[in-house]
């Protein structure tokens, strides 16, 4: 005789409950969300072509030139200025050949880019001591840290007159100049990225004991690079124009002719157009250092850590 199995509905209903309980909701949005995730986290990249990736870098800045161009020859056509006081674009041009021609044009650009490279690698060992000895001693800080602002805000041009009473009309007098407008900036950039950091990386440091010097070269620096490379940028900016005000004050034979004696050599034949050109000179120089040296260190620390990201 065969035997009925009858099944209580409670339990059959639970044993729905307990196989479905493998397939729940749940776990299928949790791994959607860690599917999420993982493809936030992994951003895959586009490699655009090199000639591209200039063309979008370059079209910018060039249109921006053109129009200055513009509106500079606009400007000497309709002679908002007399001619020779606002000379054409193909006047400066021709200067600049002229200088070139002769063969000084380089000369004056590499005594102007040595002194300012010379003085600013001075600057950075002044100004990387001096941050780090205002950023770790808060008596230091106390004490200097409203004085090196001051002094960051100061115009260099002010150190000029000092200069010469201290060091006569020599490179000592320029490069006390350079040193007095860089190392503020470089110290106090140092000083913000130090304050920057998160105090669980100086325990984690001292805990591992990262100490000392070994603290500094192995946690402290490093931590605080982004607020230290901007830093250095503003330092550079500040040894470059430091520079330029020294050289137009500062004149003499033994010194040599730097971009800034170039400028004031043209103020003082009234050559309009060799002024133009000196200012042009001075300008390049400055940011092409600024582009070829400052920027691409920049981008590689940020996106290093995280905070520029490519698109």
């Amino acid at each position: 005789m065969a035997s009925t199995e009858t099944k209580d509905p409670s339990t059959a209903a639970k044993g729905k409950d307990t196989t479905a309980g493998t397939n729940a909701p749940g776990a299928g949005d949790i791994a959607g969300l860690e599917a999420g995730l993982d493809a936030l986290e992994s951003r895959v990249v586009d490699r655009q072509p090199w000639l591209r990736t200039v063309v979008s870098k370059a079209f910018p800045p060039l249109v921006a030139i053109v129009i200055v161009l513009g509106l500079w020859q606009l400007a000497y056509h309709f002679e908002l200025k007399p001619h020779y006081l606002l000379p054409s674009p193909v006047d400066v041009s021709r200067s600049l050949q002229q200088k070139w021609l002769e063969g000084t044009l380089l000369s004056f650009v590499w005594t102007s880019v040595s002194r300012g490279a010379l003085g600013f690698v001075a600057s950075v060992a002044i100004g990387t001591v001096l941050g780090l000895i205002v950023a770790q001693v808060k008596a230091v800080r106390a004490a200097i840290g409203p004085i090196l602002s001051g002094l960051q805000s100061l115009p260099s041009v002010a150190w000029v007159p000092a200069a010469i009473i201290w060091f006569g009309l020599s490179d000592a007098t320029i490069y006390a100049v350079v040193l007095l407008g860089a190392v503020p900036s470089i110290a106090n950039g140092l000083v913000a990225g130090v304050d920057q950091i998160s105090p669980l990386y100086l325990r984690a440091g001292r805990t591992i004991g990262a100490t000392g010097l070994a603290g500094v070269r192995h946690v402290l620096l490093p931590a605080a690079l982004p607020g230290y490379i901007a830093g250095l940028k503003q330092g550079w900016a500040f040894s470059w124009r430091s520079l330029m005000a020294a050289e137009l004050i500062v004149n003499a034979p033994d010194l040599g002719t730097g971009l800034g004696q170039l400028l004031e050599q043209g103020r003082e034949l009234q050559d309009m157009s060799w002024v133009l050109a000196a200012i042009l000179l001075i300008l390049i120089v400055g940011i092409g250092i600024e582009l070829l040296i400052f920027a691409p260190v920049e981008r590689r620390v940020l996106r290093s850590r995280g905070l520029l990201v490519k698109s």
